[in-house]
């Protein structure tokens, strides 16, 4: 059993660029705010919105980046529903639009087993650019891991907030919206509405039995 989650929104209770926005000051944060919920609602392409963000947020320092970084709260019920997952042996992956700068200390944290995501580009410490590893076609990221693990599609779930999620949903045959835009809302088999990730547990033991989360 997997369960592939998006990072920013879902196991992050935080956009990170708006956040970073805030050290340029409040013009800056509506601009990077405005782009942001663009690219989540599907109203523009998402590369070319993520690449405009992070130009505008060139000179900002990277000490400065990664501290903002490591201090994104995790989503409420983040830490419990994986450490409950992975007692039943499930597998974790998640998937981002996002950067390493803000997923690397998830996978300990969360136990994740494998993160996907793009990489900003300093230069003499210094925001210069994008490296984009991680498309709005996430699925394309992840597909060679499904492969690998032989997981069959009736035994992954899904677990997105934006627009630029959708194509995850052709891998899953359990999706579910977690405080989604309304694209999302209307393919997802399942909805959380509030934020509190642990209330995935409950949707789990309804979809697939008591038996796959034995011992949680």
């Amino acid at each position: 059993m997997l369960v592939v989650f998006d990072v920013e929104g879902v196991l992050l209770n935080a956009e990170y660029l708006p956040v970073l926005a805030q050290v340029m000051g409040p013009e800056k944060e509506k601009e990077i705010w405005d782009i942001t919920k663009q690219g989540i609602r599907g109203e523009i392409n998402w590369e070319e919105g993520l690449v405009k963000r992070v130009h505008a947020l060139k000179g900002i320092r990277y000490g400065e980046a990664k501290k903002i970084g490591e201090n994104l709260q995790i989503m409420p019920g983040a830490l419990e529903l994986c450490q409950a997952l992975k007692r039943s042996g499930w597998k974790l992956i998640a998937v981002s639009g996002g950067f390493t700068i803000i997923t690397d200390r998830l996978k300990d944290m969360l136990g994740l087993d494998r993160i996907f995501s793009n990489e900003l580009i300093f230069s003499n410490g210094i925001l210069e650019d994008v490296m984009v590893k991680v498309t709005s076609d996430k699925a394309a990221a992840v597909k060679d891991v499904l492969l690998e693990w032989r997981v069959k599609k009736e035994d992954t779930v899904v677990v997105v907030d934006g627009a630029n999620d959708l194509k995850l949903f052709d891998l899953a045959g359990f999706t579910v919206g977690f405080c989604p835009v309304d694209k999302i809302r209307e393919r997802a088999h399942a909805v959380i509405e509030i934020h509190d990730l642990s209330l995935l547990l409950n949707l789990l033991e309804k979809r697939f039995g008591k038996a796959v989360l034995a011992n949680i």
